[in-house]
């Protein structure tokens, strides 16, 4: 007995229902997908990398030091976020409420709640130290001493830059200090991450991140972070990771912007399904 056409367009509805929740439970619980705009991790990560991301593991344990890890940022990125494309931006309607309108970063994990970080040459390359030693997965990434570990009160200036960046005239005198009082590479940084004034409209509006996550838990960034002997040292907050980048000269990460809270975690790539000719599973570890 042939089914009527009434019947066979309610079942294929009725399908069509079924596959549309069954692959946004799996988008939500399951597996997510990211562009990779930026150069940060290369070699490891290229940048046009799309990646497929496993959110299981990290729901079962916490990420382990130099795995890599892709995480949403705690703050708006408003230069990343024009960069994301249609696609993306349909998939990121699936966002945490918190983390509406941010991006997703992929930077690999070095430090965790409780360890105290800092930068040490070794044979002419900056190593990364976690708790006195070079952590297993990490010797054979090279990083740069710039950022907080180059300027330790670089994440207040830049706090207080945010504050000014919709008043013109403020935010320039401010840079200017900054200017003569740190020289011209830290001005340059600080409005490189801030923008909101050509050449650089888009930025960061850091205080938002500091007003969300490092007042509220009563962080005051100088019993984080200090100078001893020449070395800057960088202790996590509870609650808190610490990421960086493997290409570390072109790297925005946690020497940056600070701390990510821990509920930022999305998962880990574990497959580059984009571009085709470079389809395959994300190595976890940079190779010498």
């Amino acid at each position: 007995m042939k089914k009527s056409p009434s019947k066979i367009f309610k079942e294929i509805v009725v399908t069509l229902l079924y596959a549309i929740v069954a692959a946004t439970i799996i988008r939500l619980f399951v597996f997510e997908t990211m562009l990779v705009p930026t150069g940060s991790m290369i070699p490891t990560i290229n940048v046009g990398d799309r990646l497929f991301i496993e959110k299981i593991t990290y729901q079962a344990r916490e990420p382990e030091i130099g795995e890599i890890v892709v995480f949403w940022t705690p703050f708006r990125d408003e230069r990343a976020e024009r960069m994301l494309r249609t696609f993306d931006k349909i998939m990121d309607m699936f966002s945490p409420k918190e983390f509406k309108g941010h991006v997703k970063y992929v930077k690999r994990i070095v430090g965790k709640e409780g360890d105290i970080l800092t930068l040490k040459l070794v044979d002419g390359k900056w190593k990364l130290f976690v708790n006195g030693k070079i952590p297993e997965n990490l010797k054979k990434v090279n990083y740069q001493p710039d950022g907080i570990f180059k300027y330790p009160k670089l994440w207040n200036y830049l706090d207080e830059a945010s504050r000014l960046r919709d008043n013109p005239q403020k935010y320039k005198d401010f840079l200017y200090t900054i200017a003569l009082k740190e020289g011209t590479e830290l001005a340059n940084i600080i409005f490189s991450i801030i923008g909101g004034m050509d050449p650089v409209p888009y930025g960061i509006p850091y205080h938002e991140y500091i007003d969300k996550y490092i007042k509220p838990n009563n962080i005051n960034f100088d019993d984080y972070i200090w100078e001893k002997d020449g070395q800057v040292y960088i202790k996590i907050p509870e609650g808190f990771y610490f990421f960086m980048g493997d290409n570390s000269p072109e790297s925005l990460d946690s020497r940056y912007f600070g701390f990510v809270p821990k509920n930022a975690v999305i998962g880990r790539p574990i497959l580059r399904i984009w571009p085709i000719n470079n389809f395959g599973p994300v190595q976890p570890i940079l190779n010498e």
